[in-house]
């Protein structure tokens, strides 16, 4: 007989303060959100518990309730309502662009037509994507939480989209932290900044270029939920493996350990070898790429030794860069060097040598 398997209960993450936000949109319309909460197996008691969460299932229950119930998409963050598939038709307009780029700027624009509330823009500078909100009137009591879903559905949207995770470079909010400021990370992995000029975040600006890969089946398919535009379920970050390779260029020597490299990418040193697993790609193949492409470029371009390289590439001797590269090219770095016609730096005289 074996033995029975007792599942995990999923994590209950989302502060409860903004399921209060919901309550409120409730009260501004003057309907009894009862009907939400029982959806959503919330308690009025759990409600008001200082520091209670709920897990993302109970959260969207709720919305897919609320937005219905109240015909009102921002669920009373703004001065008008958007009725129940307003986020549909900026998901539909935005689907037929040729990149992400062009996309992002349609939904901004779109945007401006439903509300005037706020405003969203996307700016691109070195080599960054900033997307931004401009608050036109006081948010009030909404505020927090109409940023942080602006922000949220724009973000998941983009992921989408493209069928992989945009990872946040800095996320960037108008408001000190508040008392749940531990749930943040969660929903905007990447630099977090409170008490920022204005709300928004920004990306490496190479996610622009990619190509849209869904199309209007796949769109029915994810707006039969409330919230699917969810990060989250993207594990996949095409841009992922680019990424690396830049960081060990820039900085190699500093990011000798994986825990290092995924610190800097805001991951866990297991979610970054398993994604570049999932490309067909290991750190360590990596590594060796960019040694080879640095050790190439210094024996072309300089009369450094072949020690000398060997070190600057992050080698402990030459004797084991030797090996290496000739693992990789199939010749010894001092013969392809001279095939190359390029003259190595003479080694130094012993009594040019350094004292020990």
């Amino acid at each position: 007989m074996t033995a029975p398997t007792f599942l995990k209960p999923p994590r209950a993450a989302t502060p409860m303060a903004f399921v209060q936000a919901i309550m409120k949109g409730y009260a501004r319309y003057g309907v009894d959100p009862g009907g939400a909460l029982r959806a959503a197996q919330i308690t009025p008691r759990e409600l008001w518990r200082p520091g209670a969460r709920v897990t993302a299932a109970q959260f969207e229950a709720l919305n897919a309730h609320a937005m219905q119930e109240l015909d009102d998409e921002a669920l009373g963050w703004f001065s008008r309502r958007l009725p129940w598939g307003s986020y549909g038709l900026l998901c539909r307009a935005s689907l037929g662009a040729p990149t992400l780029g062009v996309a992002l700027k349609r939904w901004c624009r779109h945007h401006a037509l439903l509300v005037d509330d706020i405003g969203l823009s996307l700016h691109v500078a070195d080599g960054l994507a900033h997307v931004r909100i401009e608050e036109r009137r006081d948010l009030g009591m909404f505020r927090e939480f109409c940023l942080v879903s602006s922000l949220r559905f724009l973000h998941g949207y983009a992921s989408w989209a493209i069928d992989s995770r945009v990872s946040l470079r800095e996320a960037r909010f108008p408001f000190a932290p508040p008392p749940h400021a531990d749930a943040y990370p969660l929903m905007f992995p990447g630099h977090m900044v409170f008490d920022a000029a204005q709300a928004g975040y920004s990306f490496d600006a190479q996610y622009l270029a990619l190509p849209l890969l869904r199309d209007e089946a796949a769109l029915r398919q994810m707006l039969r939920r409330a919230l699917p535009l969810t990060v989250l379920q993207y594990r996949r970050d095409r841009l992922l493996s680019q990424r690396v390779r830049e960081l060990l260029r820039t900085h190699g020597a500093e990011l000798t350990k994986a825990e290092a490299l995924a610190g800097m990418l805001h991951m866990s040193s297991r979610t970054l070898h398993r994604q570049l697993l999932a490309e067909g790609l290991s750190l360590q193949s990596l590594k060796n790429e960019v040694r080879l492409e640095q050790a190439l470029d210094q024996l072309r371009r300089s009369t450094r030794s072949v020690k000398q390289i060997a070190l600057a590439v992050g080698f402990r001797n030459e004797k084991s860069f030797s090996r290496a590269f000739s693992q990789w090219t199939g010749m010894a770095p001092g013969a392809w060097r001279q095939r190359e016609g390029v003259a190595p730096l003479p080694a130094p005289s012993p009594a040019s040598s350094p004292a020990p």
